[in-house]
């Protein structure tokens, strides 16, 4: 049996990581509504963007995060949020744009086409456009797109992660921007063959299906990345960190591997915000790590 079948979902099953978030389109119920009210976010920060079309389609915005004073161009930071690749709403994660802003990021959040509408790739090649978007307009919101950082979790940390070691989803999105560094929380990063519903019908008709996995494509131009997983996460175990992380050490890239005791799967996003960093310093070891590869220097 493979690690990726002994360790990619615990004993929650496929369902809890396809369905942290309430069914159906409506964001009128979230979990995630909490870590959203003003007095629970950054007060450094400003949404200067709201639902800004950069595809077409209900699922083809983004939203924009700045920081309030900024210091001349700012680092760029795409944040990818996860949900199985079945559900999921930007304006859940307003907390994380108002976090990374308040500490000097241009932080860019859009939504995606889900499955069922879609399948895999076409998750990862809107990614890719919103990047392209990124490269085209940052500018105007203080942006500077030669400092692209990319972030994600869950399935969004599998996507980020993902546009760093495939080049061709920039390249048919057209995207000439080198990404610096990319920060993965709690991603599956090796999860072939296909056991769960949830995955089957994201990825069961990719023509390679092994191709899909980000383990089997880390070569030495692989950017730098921070990978970090929650010791008490049962949904998306910690292995696929660790297995990500050697492959990783195995080609030279540099990479930066956390793990955070008493954290789960949902926590270790949600600490990110100020209602709960306390439990668990993500969001000051991602820019951090940032900081080392540059992002922050004048």
């Amino acid at each position: 049996m493979s690690l990726s079948r002994r360790h990619f979902l615990g004993s929650m099953g496929a369902l809890a990581f396809g369905g942290m978030m309430a069914p159906g389109a409506a964001h009128a119920v979230s979990l995630m509504d909490p870590f959203n009210v003003p007095a629970a976010m950054d007060s450094g920060s400003l949404k200067l963007g709201d639902g800004i079309p950069y595809a077409g389609g209900p699922r083809g915005l983004l939203d924009v995060y700045v920081p309030r004073n900024p210091r001349g161009r700012a680092p760029v930071l795409q944040f990818i949020y996860g949900g199985g690749w079945n559900r999921g709403e930007r304006a859940d994660y307003n907390f994380v744009g108002h976090a990374y802003a308040s500490r000097g990021f241009v932080t860019v959040i859009g939504d995606y086409r889900l499955v069922p509408e879609v399948t895999y790739p076409a998750f990862l090649y809107d990614a890719a456009v919103q990047a392209k978007w990124i490269e085209d307009n940052i500018g105007a919101f203080g942006g500077d797109a030669n400092k692209l950082y990319l972030a994600g979790h869950s399935a969004g940390a599998y996507n980020a992660v993902m546009l760093g070691l495939d080049p061709a989803f920039f390249r048919e999105a057209r995207v000439s921007l080198k990404i610096r560094g990319i920060a993965g929380l709690a991603g599956p990063y090796d999860f072939y063959p296909f056991e769960y519903n949830e995955v089957r019908e994201a990825f069961g008709y990719a023509a390679n299906p092994e191709g899909t996995q980000p383990v089997r494509l880390v070569n030495e131009n692989s950017p730098p990345m921070f990978l970090a997983s929650g010791l008490g996460d049962p949904i998306v175990r910690p292995i696929n960190t660790e297995t990500l992380a050697a492959r990783l050490r195995e080609h030279n890239v540099p990479v930066d591997e956390r793990y955070y005791d008493g954290i789960g799967h949902m926590e270790i996003v949600t600490s990110i915000g100020a209602m709960l960093r306390w439990r668990a310093p993500v969001l000051e070891d991602t820019v951090n790590f940032f900081a080392s590869l540059g992002a922050l220097d004048a």
